[in-house]
C-alpha cells in the first residue's frame, strides 16, 4: 500500500501546490503563506511515507495519512482567499480521491479533518474572501484536472481488469472439477440441456455417454482413496484425450463421469465409447502396475421422448446398468441391443 499511494500522493499534492503557488505569487503572499504551502506539498508525502513505512500497522498509518492529506488540502483554500476555481477543485478532487481508495467511510471521515484543516489555515492566513480566478489560475488548474482524471481512469481500469481476471477463475473454479481436470456438474448439465433443447427444435442429434469405473470401491477399500483419486485421473486423462473440443466431458459423482457430444450421431458416439473402454483396460498406475482398471459405459441418443434432462440422464443410467449387469467392462447403448464384450 505504501509504495502504490507514494507516488500518486507526490503527484497529487505536488500539483496542487503549484496550483495555490500561483494563486499565492499573484496576491504576493507572505512568507509564511508559502512555507504553509511548500511543506504540505512537497514535504509531507515523503514523511508520510517513512510513517507508514515505520508503522506497526501500515494499513491504518495510511488511513491517518489519507486523513491528513485531506486537512492540508482544505488549509490552502484560506491561504488562497478563497479563490474559487482552484478552492472547488482541491476540495472535490480530495473526496473524490478518498472515494476511490474502497475504504470504507473514509470520505465521510475526511469532511471533518476538511474542516480543522480549513480552520487552521483561517487560523494562519486570517478570513478574508476574494473568489475572483484569473486567467493564469485557471491555466494552472487545468493539468491538476486532466491528470487527476487520467490516473483515477487507470487505476479504475487496472481495477476492472483484475476484478475481471478474478471473476474468471472463479467461474473456471466453478466449472472445473478440482481432481479430474474435467468439467463439474453444474457446467455439463447446462450443456446437457442445450443440446436436448437443439434437438427437440431442429432434431440436430446428440448423445450422452455415462461411465463408471468398475469395482472401484474395492480398489478404494484395498489400496485407499490416494489410489483411488490417481484412478479416477487416469480415466479423466483418457477421456479427455477421446473428445471434441465441442464436446463436454464432466465429473457426474464418485467414480462416475458423463460426456455430452453435441451433433453425434449414436454409431460415432458407439465408437468413441468402445475406444475409451479399451485405452482404460490398458492403463496401468505408476505405484501399483499391477491393478487392473477397466470400466462400464451406457451411451443414450438424444430423443424427444426426453422431455427433460432428468429422462434423457435416466437413459444413459440405464444403459450403464445393462453394460455393468452384463459382467462390466462392457459398452451398452440403446441402439445396440446386445452388450458387446472386451475383446
Amino acid at each position: 500500500m505504501p509504495l502504490r499511494i507514494y507516488p500518486l500522493r507526490i503527484l497529487g499534492m505536488g500539483l496542487g501546490g503549484m496550483v495555490v503557488g500561483v494563486v499565492l505569487w499573484e496576491r504576493q503572499a507572505s512568507m509564511a503563506a508559502w512555507l504553509a504551502m511548500v511543506l504540505p506539498s512537497f514535504v509531507w508525502p515523503h514523511v508520510a511515507y517513512l510513517i507508514t513505512r515505520r508503522s506497526a500497522d501500515p494499513y491504518r498509518a495510511e488511513t491517518r495519512n489519507l486523513l491528513i492529506d485531506s486537512a492540508m488540502a482544505a488549509s490552502f483554500v484560506p491561504l488562497m482567499h478563497f479563490n474559487l476555481l482552484p478552492s472547488v477543485l482541491l476540495v472535490t478532487l480530495t473526496l473524490v480521491d478518498k472515494i476511490s481508495t474502497g475504504i470504507r467511510g473514509l470520505w465521510a471521515r475526511s469532511i471533518p479533518a476538511m474542516l480543522g484543516g480549513a480552520l487552521a489555515g483561517v487560523a494562519l492566513a486570517g478570513l478574508h474572501w476574494a473568489p475572483d480566478t484569473s486567467m493564469r489560475v485557471i491555466m494552472a488548474c487545468l493539468p491538476v484536472m486532466a491528470l487527476h482524471t487520467i490516473s483515477v481512469s487507470v487505476v479504475s481500469y487496472q481495477l476492472i481488469r483484475k476484478t475481471a481476471h478474478q471473476n474468471q477463475m472463479l467461474d473456471e473454479l466453478r466449472r472445473v472439477d478440482a481432481l479430474t481436470g474435467l468439467f463439474g456438474r453444474g457446467h455439463w448439465q447446462e450443456q446437457a440441456e442445450a443440446a436436448l433443447r437443439r434437438h427437440h427444435t431442429s432434431d440436430e442429434p446428440a448423445c450422452m455417454l455415462m461411465l463408471d469405473i468398475d469395482h472401484f470401491k474395492e480398489i478404494n477399500d484395498t489400496y485407499g482413496h490416494t489410489v483411488g483419486d490417481e484412478v479416477i485421473r487416469a480415466l479423466a486423462h483418457v477421456v479427455r484425450g477421446n473428445v471434441r473440443a465441442g464436446d463436454c466431458a464432466g465429473r457426474y459423482g464418485g467414480d462416475e463421469f458423463a460426456i455430452i457430444l453435441p451433433g453425434m450421431q449414436a454409431k460415432d458416439a458407439l465408437a468413441i465409447a468402445h475406444r475409451i473402454r479399451e485405452q482404460t483396460e490398458g492403463v496401468r498406475l505408476r505405484s501399483l502396475p499391477g491393478v487392473r482398471i477397466t470400466s462400464s459405459i451406457g451411451v443414450a441418443p438424444a430423443d424427444h421422448r426426453h422431455h427433460n434432462l432428468r429422462a434423457w440422464i435416466d437413459a444413459a443410467d440405464a444403459a450403464l446398468y445393462a453394460a455393468k449387469h452384463g459382467g462390466r467392462n462392457r459398452v451398452a447403448g440403446s441402439i445396440e441391443p446386445q452388450l458387446v464384450p472386451a475383446v
